[in-house]
C-alpha cells in the first residue's frame, strides 16, 4: 500500500494519531486528504495543514459517515484508504467492580469504538469494490488483543472492533480489499492524560511515532500493525497458555490497584 497519489480519508484526524496520520500521509504523497472530525474547527485546523478537506461528522451516527463518505468521493472520485480512526476511551467508574459502568457508558463505547467501523466500511465498500481494490485501517487498541484493568467496556468493545475487522478482511480480500488494525498501546494524546494503568508499562509513543508505523505496516500490508511490538509477545502467551496469562493480569491488575491507592 503506497500512499502516493492516494486518496485518504481520515476520522478523528483533528489530533492525536489522526492528525499525525494526515501529516505523514500528506509527507508520503497523498494526492487527497479528508479529516473529519467531531470538533469542526480542529478537522479545519488539520487539514490546513496538510492541504486536504475537513468534514464535520459523528462517527457514532451513519448518517454523518456516509455523508462524510459521499463528500470524499464526490471531490476526488474515489477513496484509496480508509482511516477509521476515531475512537473513545470509557473507564469504569469503580476500579473493583467490573460491572460497574453505566449502560449509557457502554452503548458509547459499543457505537463509537465497533459501530463506526461498521458505518465505514458500509459506505466505502461499494466503491472500492466497484475500482476492484481499496483499504481499511481501523484505530483499535492492544486492549482488543489483550486487555485493560479497570477498563471492561473499552477493552470489550475494543476486542468486538478486532472481530469485525476481521470479518472485513476475510470476507472481501478476493475483491482486492485490503484490512490493517492498528493496536498501539499508551500514545501520547487526550485520551490518556492522567490515566494510570496498564497501557503505559511499555512507555509512551509519540503520534508521529505511531503514524511512522502505519506507513510501514501499510507498506508491508501487514493486517495487524504494532507499534508496541512487545504486544505481540503478550498475544504469543495468552494463546499459549490463557489460564497462565490471566494469573498475569491478575498481578498486573492489582500491581495497578495498590499504586491507586497509594
Amino acid at each position: 500500500m503506497n500512499l502516493q497519489g492516494k486518496v485518504v480519508v481520515i476520522t478523528g484526524g483533528g489530533s492525536g494519531i489522526g492528525k499525525a496520520m494526515a501529516e505523514r500521509f500528506r509527507a508520503e504523497g497523498a494526492a487527497g486528504i479528508v479529516v473529519a472530525d467531531l470538533d469542526a474547527a480542529a478537522a479545519q485546523a488539520t487539514a490546513d495543514a496538510v492541504g486536504g478537506v475537513a468534514v464535520k461528522a459523528n462517527v457514532a451516527v451513519e448518517a454523518d459517515v456516509q455523508r462524510m463518505v459521499a463528500q470524499a468521493e464526490a471531490r476526488f472520485g474515489r477513496i484509496d484508504l480508509m482511516c477509521s480512526n476515531a475512537g473513545v476511551s470509557v473507564r469504569d467508574p469503580d476500579f473493583d467492580n467490573a460491572t460497574s459502568a453505566s449502560n449509557e457508558t457502554w452503548t458509547l463505547g459499543w457505537e463509537v469504538n465497533v459501530m463506526a467501523h461498521v458505518y465505514a466500511a458500509r459506505a466505502a465498500l461499494p466503491g472500492m469494490i466497484a475500482r476492484g481494490g481499496g483499504w481499511f485501517l481501523h484505530t483499535v487498541s492492544a486492549a482488543g488483543l489483550l486487555s485493560q484493568p479497570g477498563s471492561p467496556a473499552y477493552a470489550t468493545t475494543k476486542h468486538a472492533a478486532v472481530g469485525f475487522a476481521e470479518a472485513l478482511a476475510i470476507t472481501h480480500k478476493s475483491q482486492g480489499i485490503g484490512v490493517s488494525i492498528l493496536c498501539p498501546q499508551a500514545v501520547d494524546t487526550p485520551m490518556i492524560k492522567g490515566a494510570r494503568g496498564s497501557q503505559a508499562v511499555d512507555g509512551v509513543m509519540s503520534p508521529a511515532d505511531v503514524a511512522q508505523c502505519v506507513v510501514d505496516g501499510l507498506a508491508a500490508e501487514t493486517f495487524l500493525i504494532l507499534p508496541h511490538p512487545q504486544v505481540l509477545t503478550y498475544m504469543q502467551r495468552k494463546t499459549g497458555d490463557y489460564d497462565r496469562w490471566i494469573g498475569g493480569m491478575v498481578r498486573l491488575r492489582d500491581k495497578i490497584a495498590a499504586s491507586r491507592a497509594g
